[in-house]
């Protein structure tokens, strides 16, 4: 049983295309992506039109939950200044698109064949606009997983790799695909990005849960070419990105 968790694509196609070259090579059973799938970056319908060919489990991430609703776009903690990148991209779905981004599951949670259950979800299991980092508080720890049969939680939303053990629970963030962050995000800050995809299998062998954080490299100069020729909003902090990993 090996499955792969993407997450946190967010436009970014060019990413995307080397993470599914990847996860071909894996042997993977099952591909289940977190959320945040289509809004800043400049690919959103061709991100989109290639979730819909993999037979995946999708979870809702806030800026799926944004996209469908953009008067609410604050509720769901969208930074202002993505406020136009949003709108752009919602006026390059369809119907049919949105309504495909409104049929993604709030959690899911699953059952490996070691009898270990599995709670997957974009922020947290209560919330997908909760950010769990490696020094989120004890206390926040417990309100978000106290209540939860699960011993494994994997989730996104952070961009930020994670691996972390609390009590007798592993909490894993699985990345970012198409942005995978530098840092965790500080409120105000526009984040620096990282030239690579981030991505995480998880499999059984045996007895054991085996996790694997992976990174794949992709065609940044290709990314920006990309963003340069569509209109994006935010195409000068994209065109910032990269420059220092070259």
């Amino acid at each position: 049983m090996r499955i792969a968790i993407i997450s946190d694509i967010h436009g970014n196609f060019t990413a995307l295309q080397a993470v599914l070259a990847d996860i071909k090579l894996q042997n993977i059973d099952q591909i289940i992506c977190l959320g945040d799938t289509v809004t800043l970056g400049p690919q959103p319908k061709e991100v989109l039109n290639a979730l819909r060919e993999l037979n995946c489990i999708f979870i809702k991430g806030n800026h799926d939950a944004a996209i469908l609703d953009p008067e609410r776009a604050d509720e769901f903690e969208i930074t202002e200044y993505l406020i136009p990148d949003l709108y752009w991209c919602r006026e390059r779905l369809t119907k049919d698109d949105l309504s495909f981004i409104d049929s993604f599951q709030d959690s899911h949670e699953i059952v490996l064949p070691n009898g270990v259950t599995v709670l997957f979800f974009h922020g947290s299991p209560l919330s997908f606009i909760d950010i769990i980092q490696a020094t989120t508080a004890p206390k926040l720890l417990d309100k978000y997983f106290d209540a939860q049969k699960a011993t494994v939680f994997i989730g996104g939303h952070s961009h930020v790799q994670m691996y972390r053990r609390y009590g007798d629970k592993l909490i894993l963030n699985s990345g970012s695909v198409g942005n995978a962050f530098e840092f965790a995000y500080s409120s105000g800050t526009p984040p620096t990005l990282l030239p690579w995809a981030e991505y995480m299998i998880i499999g059984q062998s045996g007895d054991s849960l085996d996790v694997d954080l992976r990174r794949v490299y992709f065609d940044t100069a290709e990314l920006l070419e990309r963003v340069a020729e569509s209109g994006l909003p935010g195409t000068a902090w994209w065109l910032r990105q990269y420059q220092l990993h070259e």
